[in-house]
């Protein structure tokens, strides 16, 4: 194929692709945790993401760079951490705050590639308008919040959670009703927004095939599916699927011992849905309840994505296309007291990642190489043939795919994330421990507050144990200064 002159002229030196460069699919999932087959849950149902980790490579330990949907699809999509933007909030822009960056799409679409995305794959909603410049053609959007029954809305009302994902009544949140957390009622799969999703990537990748077949262009398609984000709303036959008697309940249900109270969370998101109390004070019957939702809409998730793969395989696209399976961050059903996410702990910051690459991958492999949202762009870079990407925003990740040849490669030794509250929380998860700092960026250092894990000892974070290794805190705070000075924490705590 001809040399494709960059349509951002000036930033990056000239792409090409070559006759035989991979084509790029994409699954984003949002709030889905490792709670899959392949990863060892005995109670998940997910044949499809199972069988798409036997074709390819698992990441077993591998870290989200914030645990809120818009900020962590801003590092997915440019590589660089919140931390580097100052892109953490729900309403973050991305162009008010990075104005000049250059996109995981708008860098393959310079070398040639069409680029198309749906579902959710930037975040909109909460006053965000994503990146429509992202993508070479027009979004497919459609639904997060969705409801079939008119009860599950009080007869058909605009919900606080409708309205935030729609950029409705903004000002007016509090004013609206809840909508229910979850509904399960006799549907079709593309009743709801996934299942349309699913349909919609079908044919995009039929046409991408032929396509290709007329003029050899490749693609990059990154399709977003939206369950098991809340509500959970899937057809009653994926919660008939599950035995809520026997899903798995929270092992431990108050915060860590010795935890400072910043790192803590209470309420939030949960409680914008019916019959979540305000209080957030959910007992055992409403957290049986919850969990089975969560699992009943990982297993339509599941199904969809099974659809998209099982029409790659139909058109023979499967020889010659990248997949990566991501998840935006993990979930909290009730562990430490908390549900969804917007912590730095284990249930909120790990996530899946599943790479398949023709000629590179060998199938069922799995790795625990310490991998992060940030690596995916340049990995998918050197995967296409095309140079490591730098910018002009901050690169931060690096390529995974020494690991992707050898499992047992090492390209770091640590993940690194951060979350903003009342302070700006920054951590490293090291293969045994994370150290949690908790300082204002400006602010000096003995005004900082530690948290200190040992998952060897203590996988369910019952205790703090920064007090107690002094020297430990300070050897893994000289890793985490190797990050550098953060961006300031926004004014606004980010919600959602």
């Amino acid at each position: 194929m001809a040399v494709v002159l960059s349509p951002l002229a000036g930033i990056w030196t000239d792409l090409a692709v070559a006759a035989d460069s991979p084509n790029v699919l994409m699954i984003l999932v949002d709030d889905l945790k490792p709670a899959m087959g392949c990863y060892g849950d005995t109670h998940a149902k997910t044949p499809n993401m199972d069988g798409l980790a036997a074709r390819g490579m698992r990441f077993d330990a591998a870290y989200c760079n914030q645990a809120v949907c818009a900020p962590s699809r801003f590092t997915l999509l440019l590589g660089s951490h919140s931390t580097s933007t100052g892109l953490y909030g729900l309403g973050s822009n991305l162009r008010d705050l990075v104005p000049d960056a250059v996109t995981l799409p708008q860098y393959f679409a310079a070398a040639g590639y069409r680029t198309e995305s749906l579902g959710k794959v930037f975040h909109v909603g909460h006053g965000n308008l994503g990146d429509p410049e992202s993508f070479g053609v027009p979004h497919f959007k459609d639904k997060v919040v969705e409801y079939l029954d008119p009860a599950s809305t009080d007869g058909g009302k605009l919900t606080r959670e409708e309205a935030l994902f729609t950029n409705q009544e903004l000002g007016n949140i509090r004013a609206l009703p809840r909508g229910a957390a979850f509904e399960s009622p006799v549907a079709e799969d593309a009743d709801y927004a996934d299942g349309r999703v699913a349909q919609e990537t079908m044919q995009r990748l039929a046409d991408a095939k032929q396509r290709r077949i007329d003029d050899g262009t490749p693609f990059l398609i990154v399709a977003g599916f939206a369950r098991p984000h809340m509500p959970f709303s899937v057809p009653k036959k994926y919660w008939d699927m599950h035995d809520p008697q026997s899903l798995p309940m929270p092992k431990r249900t108050v915060a860590p011992t010795d935890a400072p109270r910043v790192a803590g969370k209470h309420g939030g998101e949960i409680t914008a849905y019916k019959p979540v109390p305000e209080n957030a004070d959910i007992d055992d019957s409403l957290a049986r309840k919850l969990i089975h939702g969560y699992y009943a809409s990982t297993s339509y998730v599941d199904a969809q994505i099974g659809k998209v793969i099982g029409e790659l395989d139909r058109l023979e696209l499967d020889d010659n296309t990248i997949v990566v399976l991501w998840g935006d961050h993990g979930f909290h059903l009730g562990d430490l007291g908390i549900w969804t996410k917007h912590t730095n702990y284990e249930q909120a910051t790990r996530i899946p990642i599943l790479v398949v690459a023709p000629g590179v991958t060998q199938s069922g492999t799995s790795t625990g190489q310490l991998a992060e949202s940030v690596d995916l762009f340049p990995t998918l870079a050197e995967l296409a043939g095309l140079p490591a990407p730098t910018g002009p925003q901050p690169i931060d990740g690096v390529s995974l795919v020494p690991v992707l040849k050898q499992p047992q490669a090492r390209v770091r030794d640590h993940a690194y994330h951060a979350y903003p509250k009342r302070t700006l929380g920054r951590a490293i998860r090291t293969d045994r421990y994370r150290l949690v700092q908790w300082k204002n960026a400006d602010a000096a250092d003995d005004t900082a507050e530690y948290e200190l894990y040992d998952y060897q000892n203590d996988p369910v974070e019952s205790k703090n144990l920064a007090a107690e290794q002094p020297e430990l805190v300070s050897r893994l705070t000289a890793i985490l200064n190797q990050h550098g000075t953060a961006y300031a924490k926004p004014r606004k705590k980010a919600k959602q």
